[in-house]
């Protein structure tokens, strides 16, 4: 069996569209992935990277061709999305809540309510009311969840989650790794899953 994990932050929409059609690569290959919870602000900071909005805002017609792709990728997949107007958004608390969902065994539904709540439903989730209230109406357990990302353990395992991301090699959401093969953004899914064909080849 081989070892897949997906490192995402919130804030990325690439890494909403990921998770939206990870169920379909891991129905097909009956592997499943671990999710491993970043803080992109961090890694950019670790890597010397920046945001797509940044990096590529003087190069003609980049922008709109990510815009395209992205586009060409939401509907192949019929993806709900709603482009957030509050973005980017500080995520630095949902991320310290992944990894508290983590620890309280809630993991798979705070994931789903939270990119639901970001990348559907379009709401402000860097406010703390706005948040708090994302994580009663999803049916978790939102007192434990906010005490727990107040804790110096919430917060040192996200800070080394996101120096390992980049040991690893990352520099941005979403990546994936297979074994010990890096995959960057939305447009590697189909080699994610022949590398992981290939392990499952392996006698």
């Amino acid at each position: 069996m081989v070892d897949v994990a997906f490192y995402y932050d919130f804030g990325s929409p690439n890494a909403y569209l990921v998770h939206c059609v990870l169920p379909e690569l891991e129905a097909r290959t009956g592997v499943k992935a671990t999710y491993v919870p970043i803080l992109l602000g961090g890694l950019f900071k670790l890597t010397g990277n920046q945001a797509p909005g940044l990096a590529f805002a003087h190069i003609k017609g980049k922008l709109a061709y990510e815009q395209l792709e992205f586009d060409r990728f939401r509907r192949r997949h019929a993806i709900a999305f709603t482009m957030n107007p509050h973005f980017p958004v500080n995520t630095l608390s949902l991320m310290r809540g992944a990894v508290a969902a983590q620890q309280l065994e809630c993991e798979e539904d705070y994931i789903r309510a939270i990119f639901r709540a970001m990348w559907q439903d379009a709401r402000n989730m860097a406010d703390p009311d706005i948040f708090a209230a994302t994580l009663r109406s999803g049916g978790l357990p939102a007192d434990a969840i906010l005490a727990a990302i107040a804790t110096s353990a919430v917060k040192m395992q996200l800070q080394r989650n996101t120096e390992l991301a980049a040991e690893l090699g990352m520099f941005g959401s979403p990546s994936l790794m297979v074994g010990d093969q890096l995959f960057f953004g939305k447009e590697r899914l189909g080699q994610v899953e022949e590398e992981i064909s290939r392990h499952l080849r392996k006698p």
